[in-house]
């Protein structure tokens, strides 16, 4: 693990595997950098793959406060400035995906290429606003463990519940690692996002759209926003909102396959 000062205070951690041109990866809500330990290395022989803590995640630094998604977004380009990067092909898991979007809205000429990864462009419903409120109320009384120990699960297919116990175990530790500061900011600010939908829509990098097909969390209806020329749509079979880890090499091949095709 590495981490850096970035320009606006705050400390970044971030791994990085390979070398040639900049692969970065978000994880989702309540990850960090180690939710892709399987996929880096199957990416790194394609080029420099740099994974950091999102803020208030794993390693990074933390503060109280709604995180908003333009924050986020603001760290990714301050962490991409301090190690020289000025174009990246950038992938986001869930959270990662909504703040990669905010980061495509503001620094599009930073991005070769574009992936939303078991994400969606649109903004909460209503329920969905009303769950983040309670996760932040169930935080606060109860602490971040209790919190993932029942949010993790869900973000496997239930089959693999039961037959990935040792990763499913190890989502739920890295879950751990995250600062309540961190896990309250994070849902109050995926619960104001807007819709980014015409964000993907405007965009000319090509651009990955990869769900899962068993996801309970993205449904389908939501999981694939945009058709358009740049637009390369996959559905992994047989895993859910963790396809990194559910099936890494399908989800790597993936991946593999759209930069291939992006390049030309």
């Amino acid at each position: 693990m590495k981490s850096i000062k970035l320009s606006n205070g705050r400390t970044i951690a971030y791994s990085e595997a390979g070398s040639g041109q900049p692969i970065v990866v978000l994880h989702g809500y309540c990850g960090s950098h180690r939710y892709w330990d399987e996929v880096v290395p199957l990416l790194a022989s394609r080029g420099r793959v740099i994974a950091p803590d999102l803020r208030g995640h794993g390693e990074s630094s933390t503060g109280e406060g709604i995180y908003s998604m333009e924050a986020l977004a603001d760290d990714i380009a301050a962490l991409l400035d301090e190690l020289e990067i000025p174009k990246a092909n950038l992938f986001g898991h869930s959270l990662g995906g909504y703040a990669a979007l905010a980061f495509a809205e503001k620094y599009e000429e930073r991005l070769a290429a574009f992936g939303l990864v078991h994400s969606t462009t649109y903004p909460d419903s209503e329920p969905a606003q009303a769950n983040r409120l309670k996760a932040a109320e169930t935080i606060r009384a109860e602490g971040v463990a209790a919190f993932v120990e029942g949010l993790i699960p869900k973000l496997f297919a239930p089959d693999h519940r039961a037959s990935m116990p040792e990763k499913l175990k190890k989502a739920i530790e890295i879950g751990y690692e995250t600062s309540p500061d961190g896990a309250i900011g994070c849902a109050l600010g995926m619960r104001e996002r807007p819709d980014r939908t015409a964000v993907l829509e405007s965009l000319k990098v090509p651009v990955l759209l990869l769900a899962g097909e068993l996801d309970e969390v993205i449904p389908p209806e939501k999981r694939f926003p945009v058709t358009k020329d740049n637009v390369t749509q996959i559905l992994l079979p047989n895993v859910a909102h963790m396809g990194m880890v559910e099936d890494p090499k399908a989800f790597a091949d993936a991946i593999h396959l759209f930069l291939d095709d992006s390049r030309g």
